[in-house]
């Protein structure tokens, strides 16, 4: 009996080795699309240039008399630079001066005169033109004494001289660069497809090599009308406050222009696949089983990007997406997590 009951046994054993055995279902974690806030902006690298900036010259060929700055120095508008030689012209201008208070009185006499008769209307007009002449020559005197001495037109720090007291200088000469950076202008370019999204009012968002750590705002001012057609790009115009005078005119800057922000439906980056140009995650259904849901992408941030074409509840497979294709049947870890 023991015989016969052993050819039964080991035929139970074969059969139950020789069955194959069932793949268990990919564990997945999934969750639903999180809300997230998303910033657009425009990168450029723009050139930091003055407020205001001037190059005083000299008017004329001259003497230099006096210097009235230091290197590097703040200058208030209004102040004296330089002063030329103008002895000269002040002898002209003293010259000047009589003659035209000799004509004025002359004039004024032969006025009362003609109030009585004694002097023709043209000798009057003659004596009246001859006044006014010699006060245009006065006033020409004083303008080349003006001349001869340099303003600043605006405060501002002067650059370092090149030119000392005593130097003959000629006409075009250059004295001094006065710069004013208690703002600056920073001018960058953008493609011309970025114009659709820029407006003057932007803010904007610079940074410096020498202070990588600190970062400066301000506005867009002025978008130029006219496109460069060699580049297909629009010259844009920032002006940045400059708190310190950190930023000075030629600095290399990397700009950020924020053109738009919003909260919009986001998954993790891990959880898009690409086929080609289509885009598509996948949605795990009540029932298990994990479908290819096809999404457009948007913008990315913080390892998430933005996506159209799921519903808030979908159950979005987050991790293990290599592990699933479509119509399979998965195992979600856990309960339902926040994607965030």
């Amino acid at each position: 009996m023991l015989a016969a009951a052993l050819p039964l046994v080991l035929a139970g054993c074969g059969g139950s080795d020789g069955a194959p055995k069932a793949k268990a279902a990919p564990l997945v974690n999934a969750a639903p699309p999180a809300t997230r806030h998303f910033v657009d902006e425009v990168e450029a690298v723009g050139t930091a240039r003055a407020n205001e900036q001037v190059t005083l010259s000299s008017p004329v060929t001259e003497r230099i008399e006096r210097i009235a700055f230091a290197d590097g120095g703040f200058v208030r508008a209004g102040q004296v630079i330089a002063t030329l030689a103008q002895a000269e012209e002040r002898a002209s201008l003293a010259g000047a001066v009589a003659a035209e208070r000799q004509a004025t009185t002359q004039y004024q006499r032969m006025n009362a005169l003609s109030e009585r008769g004694f002097v023709t209307p043209a000798t009057l007009d003659q004596q009246r033109a001859l006044a006014q002449r010699a006060r245009a020559d006065a006033d020409t005197a004083r303008a080349q004494i003006t001349d001869r001495i340099v303003r600043a037109p605006f405060s501002g720090f002067a650059s370092q001289r090149d030119i000392s007291r005593g130097a003959i200088i000629s006409a075009g000469t250059p004295i001094a660069t006065i710069s004013d950076i208690s703002r600056i202008k920073l001018d960058f370019t953008v493609p011309e497809t970025a114009l659709a999204t820029l407006r003057v009012g932007e803010r904007v968002s610079a940074q410096a090599a020498a202070y990588p750590d600190l970062p400066f705002s301000g506005q867009v001012s002025s978008i130029d009308p006219v496109i460069d057609p060699a580049t297909r790009a629009a010259s844009i115009r920032a002006v940045l406050p400059n708190p310190g005078n950190r930023l000075k005119p030629g600095m290399l800057l990397t700009v950020r222009v924020l053109v738009g922000e919003r909260d919009a439906t986001a998954v993790p980056e891990l959880a898009v696949l690409g086929d080609g140009a289509e885009r598509y995650v996948f949605v795990v259904d009540g029932k298990g089983v994990a479908h290819r849901t096809k999404v457009t992408t948007g913008a990315r941030d913080g390892g998430f990007v933005e996506v159209r074409g799921l519903a808030p509840d979908a159950r979005v497979v987050t991790e293990g997406v290599i592990k699933v294709s479509d119509g399979v049947k998965v195992r979600v870890n856990g309960a339902r997590a926040s994607a965030g």
